[in-house]
């Protein structure tokens, strides 16, 4: 039998919409990707309803809220599961996320493909958010412009850069808007070690670390797809890159 195949829509709000043909299937099952290892543990169940002449759909809702990770779609057919292939994808209000202003806590969720060719939906569950934009490395410079979420920066705000594996920090002054969201900082090569730095605002003094990413648009895998190159100054090679979770980070390479 032919894997049944389930396009889906989402809108500003994030529901997201499945559709397949009618008769295959009682309802949708979501399994969160159990880490190596681990027992599958976390499944939400969407009942599949007539909306049409040779249509079904099933919603998931903006509530309730998933935890962060990869969540894997099957079709339920009584006791049996069947993973589904995707059909079309309609994800163009997540195109220009970026562009609105968000509360905080922000569950953000974007549809997409696996590697294998089966349908997912990626999430992120952040209690606040730093959304990178331009990102510009000249020579041995890094320059980043990002715009907070779900927070607003205040005096004594701190971009910090903390190395890898080591617990070296690097602090920065970031550059704020007027508003309090937006914010950039540079770091020059000099003051960094060899390593990969991974990137965090601190939008008070005392107040959590959040950590720079890019979630709020239409890709759920970023790290292959907007690719840096390095930048050579001297003897130092610095590269800034997307890690699998879509979070900013920068590797510095010494050669001499």
């Amino acid at each position: 039998m032919t894997t049944p195949r389930a396009g889906c829509a989402i809108d500003a709000e994030g529901r997201i919409a499945f559709a397949l043909p009618a008769g295959h299937g009682q309802g949708l099952l979501l399994r969160l990707r159990p880490k190596k290892g681990e027992p599958e543990e976390t499944l939400h169940v969407l009942d599949l309803e007539t909306v049409g002449e040779g249509r079904t759909e099933a919603v998931l809702g903006a509530e309730p809220v998933l935890a962060e990770g990869r969540w894997d779609v099957y079709l339920l057919d009584g006791s049996e599961r069947t993973r589904l292939r995707p059909g079309p994808r309609d994800l163009r209000v997540l195109v220009d996320g970026h562009l609105r202003e968000r509360r905080g806590p922000l569950a953000v969720r974007v549809p997409y493909v696996t590697k294998d060719g089966y349908l997912a939906v990626r999430t992120w569950l952040r209690a606040a958010h730093a959304e990178t934009g331009r990102v510009d490395i000249t020579g041995g410079t890094l320059r980043v412009a990002a715009r907070l979420h779900g927070a607003s920066l205040v005096d004594g705000a701190e971009v910090r850069l903390r190395l890898r594996g080591e617990g070296t920090v690097r602090t920065v002054e970031p550059l704020v808007a007027e508003d309090g969201r937006g914010f950039s900082f540079t770091v020059d090569d000099e003051t960094l070690d060899s390593g990969i730095w991974d990137m965090f605002v601190r939008p008070a003094p005392g107040a959590p670390m959040i950590r720079l990413a890019r979630l709020l648009d239409d890709v759920a895998d970023r790290k292959h797809v907007h690719v840096y190159p390095g930048a050579t100054a001297g003897e130092v090679v610095v590269r800034p890159y997307y890690t699998v979770d879509n979070d900013l980070s920068l590797e510095v390479k010494r050669t001499g």
